[in-house]
């Protein structure tokens, strides 16, 4: 019978504590830029997590988690197409991949949920 009411007491304090958390996130706000997936130079390496900017002070650019950024200031997307069965192990095969002509003459895939192609395509034009 004790170890019901320890149990009882531990749903309980685990309940709120994750009410709490849930709480603070809401509080917090969505973060700012897309979250995207990226794989620079196109077709080549692995597939990166990070963020999509728009303008702002420093333009638009691709941050991932780690590494340095990539401009995507004066980028053109030349195709939007679903990822192949290979890529979709590695990103969300319900994702989008946008190709994109950079300006220096590189490419780069940008990786994004079907609800952000949108946002992204306003970010970097066809």
């Amino acid at each position: 019978m004790i170890e019901f009411l320890v149990l009882a007491v531990v749903a309980a304090g685990t309940g709120w504590l994750v009410r709490r958390k849930h709480r603070e996130r809401q509080a917090a706000g969505s973060p700012d830029g897309i979250p995207c997936m990226a794989r620079y130079p196109a077709g080549e390496g692995r597939w990166r997590s990070g963020r999509v900017y728009a303008g702002g002070g420093g333009g638009s650019r691709w941050e991932p988690r780690r590494g340095g950024a990539v401009e995507l200031s004066g980028a053109r997307s030349t195709g939007v197409r679903v990822p192949t069965v290979r890529e979709g192990i590695s990103i969300n095969p319900g994702s989008r991949i946008v190709a994109c002509a950079l300006a220096d003459g590189g490419e780069i895939e940008i990786a994004v949920m079907p609800l952000d192609v949108r946002e992204l395509l306003e970010v970097v034009p066809e």
